[in-house]
This record gives structure tokens, C-alpha cells and sequence, in this order.
């Protein structure tokens, strides 16, 4: 039987956070599908498409790896529509771990058969954050260690109003 995770956010940009965390995910899985949401209660940098792109270029090594764009609806939902068997969440610190496991005791009320599964952040990407990563960014400052390269450039290009 074919293990299908989805591994939801706002990538808003994508960090080598969440590239670790989507590489470890895609061993555990099948199939991993990264869905691509807007989140509301922020100012989104990147429109869905362009973030889309810009992760399926991190994740093309993956063979077992597809980037969906998720524009409405529970996550929960298009977790059951795509036949998922798991939800992927990455956790960085206690803050973290509070509000996830707030969500999971959620979507479970609303489909007990999905299971969330968390992963714990490398060391070395417990601080990493998209909001940190563009506030550093729009400074000037240097975030080309913690995103990956095309990522790198395209939030350069964004700031530089290309």
C-alpha cells in the first residue's frame, strides 16, 4: 500500500528549514506532497505560483516529491481529497509545538483517519523563519546560508523592485 504524506504551508519564501524538513518527509513517505497556501493573516512576498515554482525547483532531486497550490478550503480536506495518509509538520521550538499539536487535535476532529506527523527542525534551522528571512532580507542583510540559491535570488530580485 502506497504511504501518501502532504506537507502544507506558506513557504513564504522556502527556507533550507523546510527543504530538510521536506527531504527527511520524502523518506518516510511515498509520496509527499507539498501543498502551497496563502496565509491570510500575513503579506505574502511571492504569489502562489512563483512559490510553487520556486519549490519544485528545490525539490526536483526528489522523484517521490510533487508541489500542489492550495488556494481554499480545510487543509484536512485536501489532505483526504489527494488520498493522504498523513500531514507533515515541522517543529522548531515549544512555540511551535503548541500550535501544532492545537492544529492536529483539530483536524482530527474532522477526519480521525489522518495522522499528523511531526519532525523535529535540524539544529542548525531551529531559528530559521520565512518572516526572519525577509526582514533580514529587505534590511540588505545576507540570507544565502539559509535558502537555497534560486531562492536567494529571486528574494534579492524582489526587493530590489525587479
Amino acid at each position: 500500500m502506497t504511504k501518501v504524506a502532504l506537507f502544507p504551508g506558506s513557504f513564504d519564501p522556502l527556507t533550507n528549514g523546510h527543504l530538510d524538513t521536506i527531504e527527511r518527509a520524502a523518506k518516510l513517505f511515498d509520496q509527499l506532497v507539498i501543498a502551497v497556501a496563502t496565509n491570510t493573516s500575513k503579506k505574502s512576498l511571492f504569489s502562489a505560483t512563483e512559490k510553487t515554482d520556486l519549490i519544485q525547483q528545490a525539490v526536483s532531486h526528489l522523484a517521490n516529491v510533487s508541489v500542489i497550490e492550495h488556494t481554499s478550503g480545510l487543509t484536512v480536506d485536501l489532505a483526504k481529497k489527494i488520498g493522504a495518509d498523513a500531514m507533515i509538520r515541522g517543529l522548531r521550538n515549544l512555540q511551535d509545538f503548541e500550535y501544532e499539536t492545537n492544529i492536529a487535535a483539530m483536524n482530527k476532529t474532522q477526519d480521525k483517519e489522518i495522522e499528523t506527523v511531526f519532525l523535529m527542525a535540524a539544529e542548525k534551522h531551529r531559528f530559521l523563519s520565512s518572516s526572519l528571512i525577509k526582514e533580514v532580507a529587505f534590511f540588505g542583510g545576507d540570507i544565502s546560508e539559509l535558502v537555497p540559491y534560486h531562492v536567494n535570488a529571486a528574494v534579492k530580485s524582489k526587493y530590489a523592485g525587479d
